[in-house]
């Protein structure tokens, strides 16, 4: 099939696109040419691609004609944060395309009150992103239960794997955590370190959408959790990071108020944001529907990142990793 990725490039598309073509399947990559995949893979050489800036074609009402002049089979979208621009791809390509897939996210629900959370029983969401993300899914599901264009959308959780940093253990992307664990030094972390996030690697991401394509009618009209088969706490993550070094975690409980006077406004509501909605997932739907079998626990997706970041010079740490 013609399969069009939007946002080829970024941290899914770079291991679904070569899936895709290894699949068989005729790929075109649409990106604004910013920057490169994140790996490198042989694949590349077969996929076509487009450049074009999403948020401004979005904003002339020209960019759901440009996927639909493409002449897709299937259509994977990457990079929609709105529900006007789902609506506007939805209706340039009802009746043209037999498949539209949309990468949503965990934020679609709200703290969680009952683990794990399925697709039915999460909270409501907060904050605008999530909001968004969550109207996205509801209303590609009445879309395609209304007997118009077939859709589905996969919920990924923190998206780690190489090239780029991952939520570390305070829940945040401060790199400062991760010298801190190396040395062996207290750590603070903002309440009692139960709090819960679930990480995914993007491989294991985009697993779960090249199964999607491939099992059309399962997956027809349905929303799917995406993420490793567990989740990792703070404490359990930060000692499992700091073996990574051959050292134990020496961790420090303190208050919010506490932890905000220690690190940026922006690092504090990055974790604040994570660890207040302290999520852990099933993936059971997935699972049945799509045959979803995700290679990586959260620990050696996180790794994988860190390794990378220290062996590319992008990461600060005190000792070297023996994991």
């Amino acid at each position: 099939m013609r399969v069009v990725v939007i946002g080829g490039s970024g941290h899914i598309g770079t291991f679904l696109v070569p899936r895709l073509v290894r699949a068989g399947h005729e790929v075109i990559s649409i990106s604004r040419g910013a920057r490169a995949p994140y790996a490198d893979a042989p694949e590349w050489e077969q996929v076509r691609q487009v450049l074009a800036d999403r948020q401004r074609e979005d904003g002339e009402g020209v960019f759901g004609s440009r996927v639909a002049g493409l002449s897709p089979d299937v259509v994977v979208d990457l990079i929609c944060f709105t529900v006007e621009a789902a609506t506007a791809l939805v209706e340039r390509l009802r009746g043209g395309t037999g498949h539209l897939l949309h990468c949503g996210s965990v934020w679609r629900y709200g703290p969680s009150h009952k683990l794990p959370i399925s697709e039915t029983t999460g909270t409501a969401p907060f904050g605008e992103y999530g909001i968004q993300k969550d109207r996205i899914a509801r209303m590609l599901k009445e879309e395609t239960a209304s007997g118009g264009l077939v859709t589905t959308s996969l919920h990924p959780g923190h998206i780690v794997g190489p090239g780029w940093h991952p939520i570390g253990p305070l829940g945040n992307l401060d790199p400062a955590v991760w010298s801190t664990l190396s040395a062996g030094k207290p750590l603070q972390i903002p309440g009692d370190g139960a709090e819960l996030m679930h990480h995914v690697h993007a491989d294991d991401v985009a697993q779960a959408f090249e199964r999607a394509i491939e099992h059309r009618d399962a997956a027809a009209g349905e929303d799917f959790n995406v993420v490793a088969p567990t989740a990792l706490n703070v404490r359990g993550y930060a000692h499992t990071a700091a073996g990574w070094f051959g050292q134990s975690a020496s961790l420090e409980p303190v208050t919010w108020e506490e932890f905000r006077r220690t690190t940026t406004p922006e690092h504090a509501g990055t974790s604040w944001e994570h660890l207040y909605r302290s999520h852990c997932f099933s993936i059971g739907k997935a699972e049945a529907l799509l045959g979803y079998a995700p290679r990586y626990e959260p620990e050696a997706a996180v790794l994988e990142s860190v390794r990378w970041l220290i062996e590319h010079d992008g990461l600060q740490v005190a000792r070297p990793l023996i994991a």
